[in-house]
């Protein structure tokens, strides 16, 4: 509903608001209709630099910024640290997806409700979309090519959700496709599944005793690979932006300032506990003894987000950014179609070949009725 009221309000020039929340998926596209007000004159003081350079960039275009980051994740892999021990298997650093799948196997226990790996599957280009375009990627796969020809029945594409398929068909929870983030992570945090791959601002839900059941025994690492590492783990920003209907810019531009500075992270330390700090946007906050002793996944956070890079997210050239999502304003749409073909096809109602076709030949459609170009 936010999100639908700040887009209406954008797009039409309505001026309601002075100050809004915007993700990296929004800025750059409204950033360059012009639709926002650069905050890249905020002062020396406000200390760009600090900035994690992926998070800066993601909110960059055409070297200005036009948004200040307030939260950033990236995505990991949480997994049993008492599970893998008692199985005898010891995770790398930088799991592949087929270790992934071989671990799955061995863990698997559904008769004591035990499952080997949960994902996303509820679909939308925020849900299962989110994480299976990362395993595309990372397979060698790319949404568009550099014509914006959609790419969805390539090799990669269909190894990548056959590979996501089987993952949760043979060894995921029952329902999988309804399963979002929020059913995962309860999932994983009452003890149910023995791996989850999802976004790294999940772990101080999973790290807290009050809420989980594994927050002794659970381990994180990097995000699987396939064939190559490009995009294998996502970046997400939440940021702060100001309209240019805004009257009162000059006001907004203090407190975007404030509220995303290293003063105002300091201040949610002192008084509400530093594992309540916003993540992922300052490197002053990961040299920041207090933080990394309250949140120990601390180092796993960081290295993951500055391994993400949204300017090169595939192996093959393309003509986006974003490693999880493509900053085009069609995407929302196709990402929600394709991601419902897809969970159609983990559900059983189709085939990972006939979901991919059927996802190709919409995305053709709205590409070409967008103008992005002709069917041959």
């Amino acid at each position: 509903m936010l999100r639908q009221r700040v887009t209406t309000d954008i797009t039409t020039g309505g001026g309601q608001f002075d100050v809004i929340t915007l993700g990296a998926y929004e800025t750059p596209i409204w950033g360059k209709q012009g639709k926002l007000v650069a905050v890249d004159d905020l002062g020396d003081d406000y200390d760009y630099a600090d900035l994690l350079e992926p998070v800066r960039k993601g909110f960059t275009v055409d070297g200005k910024m036009y948004a200040v980051p307030f939260y950033a994740e990236s995505s990991f892999t949480f997994y049993r640290k008492d599970l893998f021990e008692k199985a005898g298997i010891a995770m790398p650093e930088h799991p592949t997806y087929d270790q992934i799948r071989e671990y799955a196997a061995k863990l698997h226990d559904p008769d004591n409700k035990l499952y080997g790996i949960a994902l996303r599957g509820k679909p939308g280009w925020g849900e299962n979309m989110a994480f299976v375009t990362t395993m595309v990627n990372t397979f060698g796969g790319r949404w568009f090519d550099m014509e914006w020809k959609p790419q969805l029945t390539s090799p990669a594409w269909k190894e990548a959700v056959g590979m996501y398929t089987e993952l949760l068909t043979k060894y995921g929870p029952p329902g999988s496709s309804s399963n979002g983030h929020n059913e995962c992570r309860a999932l994983f945090a009452s003890g149910n599944c023995a791996m989850w791959i999802d976004a790294t601002s999940a772990a101080g839900y999973v790290f807290d005793k009050n809420q989980s059941k594994v927050a002794d025994t659970t381990g994180f690492t990097a995000a699987p690979t396939g064939k190559v590492p490009n995009g294998a783990g996502w970046l997400w920003s939440w940021g702060l932006a100001i309209p240019t209907s805004s009257k009162q810019s000059a006001e907004a531009k203090q407190f975007v300032k404030w509220a995303t500075s290293k003063e105002y992270i300091a201040l949610v330390g002192q008084t509400d506990g530093w594992a309540l700090v916003p993540p992922g946007t300052r490197h002053s906050t990961y040299k920041n003894p207090e933080y990394t002793k309250a949140a120990p996944f601390a180092s796993f956070v960081l290295s993951a987000i500055l391994a993400a890079d949204p300017q090169h997210p595939t192996v093959e050239p393309v003509p986006y950014t974003g490693v999880q999502f493509v900053t085009i304003p069609e995407f929302q749409g196709i990402g929600t179609s394709v991601g419902q073909s897809i969970a159609g096809a983990l559900a059983g109602q189709t085939t990972v070949d006939a979901a991919l076709d059927s996802a190709q030949s919409a995305t053709e459609r709205t590409m070409i009725q967008a103008g992005y170009g002709k069917k041959e």
